[in-house]
């Protein structure tokens, strides 16, 4: 049975999009069948991966309010083993409109049990927000992914988040625990970067991944053409930074095994290996050199971010 993530931060601009996109391309290509659901009312995961949001006739909205299925809505991208359960506009309505219902806060769970057994990771892009679709999705969840971007006030509002989460254990979902902490739009060209890596690391321990997501051009670029950043440009190193990220998931699940085709021989294999037989020899990712815990992760193997920066957010 699939494992279901929460990708959860209620500050926008911290990178929920680009790495719910990212993280489940990188998944699916190294062999997880992976579903991604989009929880945001502004569908930004439906469009960035190349559906048109506009053309949809159902979506996961039709799901919440019990008119349709959870596989009836679901629908194939670009890549074979990643599918999608899109959102569209109609999801704006659904906290008011699930106010009054019956069980409002287990409705994607009740959805996503009928069909978890197809998929290794189920990741579920979470709104700018600690509303109903946020609960909805923490209480579906057996866990949840928190991006944090590398910028001042990151750890603003965390508590809040923290709080929630625990809410969501004591009376909804007691199982629910926290996947990782994913560190974005790192730039160290600047001091700042690497106290807020500092930081994140006194906070969450080892919970934060060695992997960091870089501030990149090709990452701000890539959705506007509707495709992962793998896809846009498999070199950049945003897009080697979010195949680090998932053999860390993969590694920490125990499930780099020969039942995901794709990486059954990367137990034995540097993570530049893992990448360049995946990729055709990409350049190396962006790794906190500061925490080797994950024996599978060398920074010794890993080289500097020197792909050109972006000035704006993406995701």
């Amino acid at each position: 049975m699939g494992k279901t993530i929460a990708i959860c931060n209620q500050k926008g601009g911290v990178g929920k999009t680009t790495t719910s996109i990212n993280l489940a391309a990188s998944l699916a290509l190294l062999g997880a069948n992976t579903l991604l659901v989009d929880l945001d009312p502004q569908a930004n995961t439906t469009s960035g991966v190349g559906i048109d949001k506009k053309t949809i006739a159902h979506s996961i909205y039709h799901v919440l309010i019990g008119a349709q299925p959870l596989k009836s809505v679901v629908v194939n991208t670009a890549i074979d083993k990643m599918s999608l359960a899109p959102a569209d506009m109609h999801l704006n309505g659904a906290q008011i409109e699930l106010v009054s219902a019956f069980n409002r806060e287990k409705r994607l769970k009740a959805s996503l049990e009928a069909i978890k057994q197809e998929y290794d990771f189920i990741l579920i892009d979470c709104p700018p927000s600690l509303g109903l679709l946020t609960i909805n999705a923490l209480t579906a969840a057996d866990t949840t992914l928190i991006p944090l971007q590398c910028e001042y006030y990151a750890m603003e509002g965390l508590s809040q988040l923290l709080h929630t989460i625990k809410l969501v254990q004591d009376h909804l979902n007691p199982a629910l625990a926290i996947e990782g902490v994913v560190l974005t739009m790192a730039d160290y060209r600047t001091n700042l970067t690497n106290e807020v890596i500092s930081e994140a690391r006194a906070f969450f321990k080892d919970k934060v991944y060695n992997a960091i997501i870089p501030r990149s051009i090709r990452l701000s670029e890539a959705p506007g053409h509707g495709q992962p950043v793998i896809l846009y440009d498999k070199h950049s190193n945003g897009a080697v930074a979010y195949q680090q990220l998932a053999v860390e998931i993969l590694n920490h699940n125990n499930l780099i095994s020969s039942t995901l085709q794709s990486i059954s021989s990367l137990t034995n294999k540097q993570p530049t290996e893992t990448i360049h037989s995946a990729n055709n020899n990409v350049e190396p990712a962006c790794v906190d050199t500061a925490n080797t815990q994950n024996p599978t992760l060398n920074p010794q193997n890993l080289t500097p971010n020197t792909e050109p920066i972006s000035g704006g957010e993406h995701g």
